[in-house]
């Protein structure tokens, strides 16, 4: 166990908001807040006895001559981390109860799927209730935002390395009225080193497989000087990425689905392989859409609308029982050259044989490679025996790095369409009849590579004002952030792939319209070609690269004073009064290509910009109403209040209480209430107008197949009726995607409000070294901001009972049809920003230590748990979703740590539980459509994870240290979901329950090696 990093007393006491504590200190800190660590023992120093006599903690502005509070909380020492094998202060704390029980952004997230702050940003969202509504302080000042592209607003952890903390002190209510807005759902308070001496550090982890190793190697050293203190840490890591092909879990999509009768799995198998069909994007294919029913003798050879031809590149399709085009004298009927072979018809042989897992898919991220470099400093200076000058420094490099695969399209026509009208394409030669075309390709150029440069500034003041209040301290500083970052997008030029299309001609000689290249005559229908070999010179007409800038600056200063204003007979009266001014501005600029609106396949975005002022002032009070008579040995009470003002909202007064019942000596009861409100962020006001790739229509469209649906159950009749007043017949399919459209939302949003509650119990026995604590919560939060989804404002249009007078159909536009469109096909759904209903959580947490000397040494235990009873989330009114439970959302998390310390030998036990999920209620059903009218049954559940932790540790003389272990020592790879089918409901990456709460690295083994001085 290290050695406890505990502050000096200056002359005057312990100065500052946050001090570090002493050994002593942490241990009465233990039995107030079960802490998710191993503490340092106690130490009988008398003058560290006098520098704890008062101390400030997070969620109160007073010094306490107690470690007694109202309001629950959970501190985590770095030790957690180290005995653990985690080297990073995002997974030290995604990892506590309080935050594993949802879901989290962490880089492997945003490698998949598009995240507030962009790829390789990590933060912590308390409760479920958004990274948004947690207020990151470090040493109890804001910590500005950091991240790329216009969604920015939270502060990345990756930007301050565990070398340069202390602890981490989480309180776990709202605390708006105490720290202002974004402490909806708690604060979390990073609290930096401050002891004497240095200190060198290097950390490796290596995967039992390749990819993902993690290296970190950094030093610190601090000094106490006649007046004053300093200490500098320098802190480097590199992440290596992890590659979906490198476990074999995530590499392979597979159905995952059961046989009725037998339980046996059901899926489709690959006759190539006689293994279970890789199912997920479809790769080197020509798409047909067939006409000829229209025409002539109203025939065809194709089949459906919508159909597959693929090339037979080894014979494995004919081989296996396959045949060609049928052909006929009829003109319409499809034609293609020898070696194309109709696949995906709707049976099981052909659709098994479907290409739908490319090779270079394994080479694609699922946990990005990151370099983050970091410089951080802080001091102190006593400029007078009452008055001292502090500041800190924190530089903050990231790198990131991101790679993946696209498919790739264009329309063209048939040589011949024959009584269809259509003209001709020249490079069609082979194909013909009445259909149109759409080849489709792959390509590896589509990474992004992220670089962050972060700092943060911070100078004050603070001090006791002896001369005018006794005993009364004040404080006043300044902090500026600026995150300035960089993204580089792989992208491929709208006018270029576009303007081909429908070609009648050769375009030699011409150039694109907007980036001006010289077009290419592509030779679509080349099987090479679709298999991804594209030529340089295809590469040099297509690709380019796109820099975006983002940067995000917040500047604030802070005062306030606090002390005793009265005696009463249980204790004085304590008394905080302060003032705080912020300003926020942000200015993304998208790359030119991006801001052309010529990147295909991605977003299109314009510039974000926008600035915020907040203004407020605060009060706290801290009465002790009772003490030392029966069942009371102290009660006190505790209040704030907060008045608000916001350029772009208006003013709001929040108010917290809280009441702190000691019943004796080991027993306390607490309990608090208050109100926060919440203004929406730069982001959630500014976003430029932002249009997504088309989404898949089969997923945004609940109309499509009515008739189908309606007679499978999955839809009820008032939906049907719905969607066939809107002129949709029952077999309606469609051709295109809907594009997705999203914005910010000023002069619409309005603010959030919330109202939290805790209720809960302290025991302390003097009989043994115990604490156990269990907290109720309750948080409500009222006009959410956030966008609800397209398929949720398809869905809710026809599914209101407002039909068509429901607002959510003002919110997309369907087509009246053309060329290569269906009628009715939907062509645009606005997903801006808007006030949602609400989101509630409730819920248990449990937290206990016990520390025992046994024959052998010391052992520690301690562990927390938290219980989800609900999490709720209502769009609108009346259309809550309790989630508490279901995938991403366990409603039952915990943690169980052994600690046993001999001489310089320590050894760790770690064991974290992720409760089993079940989808099934929400999916309304646990089966799904097979082939002949049959039905297969889908897992929807996910089991119960537990990972275990072994670490020990040894030291030695000179201030050496070495630590070894293994985290997920049994190899626990995250639980299996069924994919088929059940798309909008879970997300399912290759076999895998794709969320945060689980490991994508396996068993892992670390080496932690280090010197004091």
């Amino acid at each position: 166990m290290k050695k406890s990093r505990g502050r000096k007393p200056t002359k005057h006491g312990t100065l500052g908001q946050n001090p570090v504590l002493t050994p002593l200190a942490a241990a009465i800190f233990a039995a107030v807040y079960p802490m998710g660590s191993a503490l340092a023992q106690q130490a009988d120093d008398p003058e560290e006895d006098a520098a704890i006599e008062q101390i400030v903690v997070t969620g109160s502005r007073i010094k306490h001559d107690t470690f007694s509070s109202a309001a629950p909380m959970q501190v985590v020492e770095t030790e957690a981390a180290a005995v653990r094998g985690i080297s990073d202060l995002a997974t030290l704390l995604q990892t506590t109860t309080v935050a594993a029980g949802s879901p989290q952004v962490t880089p492997a997230i945003s490698a998949v799927n598009v995240v507030n702050g962009g790829l390789g940003t990590s933060t912590l969202s308390l409760r479920g209730l958004g990274a948004n509504r947690t207020l990151v302080l470090l040493n109890g000042r804001r910590a500005g935002p950091s991240g790329v592209q216009g969604s920015v607003s939270a502060f990345d952890l990756n930007t301050i390395p565990l070398s340069a903390i202390e602890r981490v002190e989480i309180l776990k209510d709202g605390a708006s009225s105490i720290y202002g807005s974004d402490a909806i759902a708690g604060v979390v308070n990073i609290i930096t080193r401050q002891d004497d001496g240095g200190e060198l550090n290097a950390f490796y982890s290596q995967p039992g497989q390749s990819g993902g190793e993690q290296l970190r190697v950094n030093g610190s050293w601090g000094k106490t000087i006649d007046r004053g203190y300093f200490r500098i840490t320098g802190d480097y890591s590199h992440q290596e990425i992890l590659q979906r092909g490198d476990r074999d879990v995530f590499a392979c999509n597979e159905y995952y689905i059961f046989d009725q009768q037998t339980g046996e799995r059901a899926d489709l198998i690959d006759p190539r392989t006689n293994e279970y069909l890789c199912d997920d994007l479809p790769w080197g294919h020509v798409w047909v859409y067939d006409y000829a029913p229209d025409v002539g003798d109203g025939t065809t050879n194709v089949g459906p609308p919508v159909y597959l031809l693929q090339y037979d590149r080894d014979g494995a399709l004919v081989g296996n029982g396959l045949s060609p085009l049928a052909t006929s004298n009829n003109p319409n009927w499809m034609v293609a050259p020898a070696g194309w072979i109709p696949v995906g018809l709707g049976d099981p042989l052909s659709d098994s044989l479907v290409d739908s897992e490319p090779a270079i898919q394994d080479l694609t991220t699922l946990v990005p490679e990151a370099d983050v470099a970091t410089i951080f400093l802080e001091g102190h200076y006593d400029l007078t025996d009452n008055t001292e000058a502090y500041g800190e420094v924190l530089l903050s490099r990231r790198e990131t790095t991101n790679v993946g695969w696209r498919q790739v399209w264009t329309y063209i026509y048939n040589y011949d369409s024959a009584d269809i009208g259509f003209p001709s394409d020249p490079f069609s030669a082979g194909w013909t009849g009445a259909q149109w075309i759409s080849p489709l390709t792959l390509t590896d150029h589509s990474g992004q590579r992220v670089t962050v440069d972060y700092q943060r500034f911070v100078a004050g003041l603070r001090g006791e004002m002896q001369s005018v209040l006794p005993d009364w301290n004040w404080e006043l500083s300044f902090q500026y952030s600026n995150s300035d970052g960089e993204y580089e997008d792989d992208q491929i030029l709208t006018d270029a792939l576009e303007m081909p299309y429908w070609r009648t001609g050769s375009c030699a000689g011409e150039f694109s319209p907007v980036s001006n290249r010289p077009c290419v005559d592509i030779q679509w229908l080349d099987p090479d070609f679709l298999a991804g070999d594209i030529p340089q010179e295809v590469k040099d007409f297509w690709f380019d690269t796109d820099i975006g800038k983002t940067e995000y600056k917040q500047w604030s200063v802070e005062g306030f004073i606090s002390g005793d204003v009265m005696d009463l007979p249980a204790g004085p009266v304590g008394l905080a009064l302060g003032l705080h001014y912020q300003d926020d501005e942000i200015l993304d600029t998208p790359g030119p290509v991006t801001l052309a609106g010529n990147a295909w396949g991605a977003s299109s975005a314009g510039i974000t910009a926008g600035e915020d002022t907040t203004k407020a002032i605060f009060a706290e009070v801290q009465v002790p109403l009772i003490s030392d008579v029966k069942l009371v040995q102290q009660l006190d009470f505790s209040g704030s209040v907060r008045y608000t003002d916001v350029d772009s909202y208006g003013s709001d007064t929040t108010y917290k209480v809280g009441l702190n019942w000691g019943i004796t000596d080991e027993f306390r009861v607490r309990s608090t209430f208050g109100t926060s409100f919440r203004t929406p962020a730069l982001y959630e006001l500014y976003l430029a107008r932002q249009t997504s790739f088309p989404l898949s229509a089969r997923r945004s469209d609940i109309c499509i197949n009515w008739g189908d649906s309606l007679a499978d159950g999955t839809i009820t009749q008032a939906t049907a009726d719905n969607c066939a007043a809107d002129g949709l017949p029952p077999d309606f399919l469609f051709t295109v995607a809907p594009t997705v459209v999203t914005g910010g939302g000023q002069g619409v949003l309005k603010a959030e409000t919330s109202d939290a509650f805790t209720a809960g119990i302290v025991w302390q026995p003097s009989f043994a070294e115990l604490s156990v604590s269990i907290d109720y919560f309750d948080i409500e939060v009222l006009d959410e901001v956030d966008v609800i989804g397209a398929l949720n404002i398809v869905t809710g249009c026809y599914t209101s009972q407002f039909f068509p007078d429901e607002p959510l159909c003002d919110l997309f536009d369907r087509s009246p049809g053309g060329i290569g469109v269906i009628p009715g096909s939907i062509t645009e759904i606005r997903d801006s920003y808007i006030n949602v209903s609400r989101q509630h959580n409730r819920g248990l947490d449990i937290q206990l230590q016990y520390t025992t000397d046994l024959s052998f040494g010391t052992l520690i235990i301690d562990s927390q748990q938290t219980l989800q009873y609900e999490d709720t989330v209502g769009l609108f009114d009346n259309t809550e979703e309790d989630h508490a439970g279901e995938a991403g959302h366990p409603d039952w998390v915990g943690n169980l740590n052994f600690t046993l310390m001999n001489g310089p030998w320590s050894f760790f036990w770690g064991i974290t539980y992720i409760g089993e999920t079940d989808n099934t209620a929400s999916f309304g059903t646990s089966t799904a459509g097979w082939y002949n009218d049959t039905e297969v049954n889908l897992d929807l559940k996910a089991e119960s994870r537990v990972y275990n932790s072994l670490s020990v540790s040894r030291e030695f003389e000179r201030g050496y240290m070495a630590r070894f272990g293994v985290a997920n020592a049994l190899d626990e790879e995250p639980p299996r979901l069924s994919s088929y089918t059940t798309g909008a409901e879970l997300s399912v990456l290759g076999q895998a329950a794709f969320y945060s709460q689980y490991d994508w690295y396996g068993r892992r083994y670390f080496l932690e090696l280090s010197k004091s001085f």
